[in-house]
């Protein structure tokens, strides 16, 4: 368990609950614009590798937290990641997973036997354009399966995409939004230039959208979604 920090609790990172986040190490994307730049490279946070003391914490914010955040780097890559859930659900949480959606036969099982309660997909730009910026030759139907997935059997969901420059255009979210076609929500990510994974990628670029350029964007996937919001 390639524990990589623990947030000891977050008003905003679970829809209606107060929860913590746990952050995995490690990530198959390299995502420029990653602002969790330790993660992908695969550094960890030694005094929280113990699971006996990660479950002891767990089980002393019983009734101040309501659910448990499994984030990363990319989660679905950890070997532990079914009994990790399995563990935070007898202690008695909630549980939302952030993911890229590379795995989908992992998705698929934590629904199955109903250890996931919320997830959060990241579609990072249209899935046929991921090669060569988010992961070299990397095949786009893992990311179409994760999506029939999760819109197919997901109790809660969202996708999400970071509005990034030139990674990001009007283009590319009006192709995602026909791919997630009556998602239940999608949201499109103000994009923050500070300690990102690969900060000589903008070096020329003007990367941010701006609130306006944003609406613009939220206008050509928003009939194509039950909700689109800008945040």
């Amino acid at each position: 368990m390639l524990l990589g920090g623990l947030q000891k609790n977050s008003l905003i990172d679970y829809p209606g609950k107060v929860s913590c986040v746990l952050f995995f190490s490690g990530c198959n994307f390299d995502c420029p614009y990653c602002h969790n730049p330790d993660l992908v490279k695969g550094n960890l946070c030694p005094s929280l590798l113990d699971k006996k003391a990660l479950y002891g914490f767990l089980e002393g914010r019983k009734g101040f937290l309501d659910g448990v955040v499994i984030s990363g780097g990319e989660p679905t890559l950890q070997q532990d990641l079914i009994c990790l859930c399995k563990e935070i659900k007898k202690i008695g949480y909630s549980i939302k997973l952030d993911t890229n959606g590379s795995r989908p036969e992992v998705i698929r099982r934590l629904i199955d036997e109903g250890l996931v309660d919320y997830i959060a997909m990241d579609i990072k730009t249209d899935p046929f354009h991921y090669s060569p910026l988010i992961a070299k030759n990397y095949n786009p139907d893992h990311i179409i399966a994760s999506v029939q997935t999760i819109m197919e059997s997901a109790s809660g969901y969202e996708f999400r995409t970071t509005c990034v420059k030139p990674i990001v255009d009007s283009h590319d979210v009006k192709k995602i939004a026909k791919i997630i076609k009556g998602a239940t929500l999608y949201a499109l990510q103000h994009f923050h230039n500070s300690r990102v994974l690969h900060p000589e990628f903008f070096r020329e670029i003007k990367p941010d959208y701006s609130e306006d350029e944003l609406m613009r964007l939220k206008a050509i996937a928003e009939p194509l979604v039950k909700k689109c919001i800008v945040r």
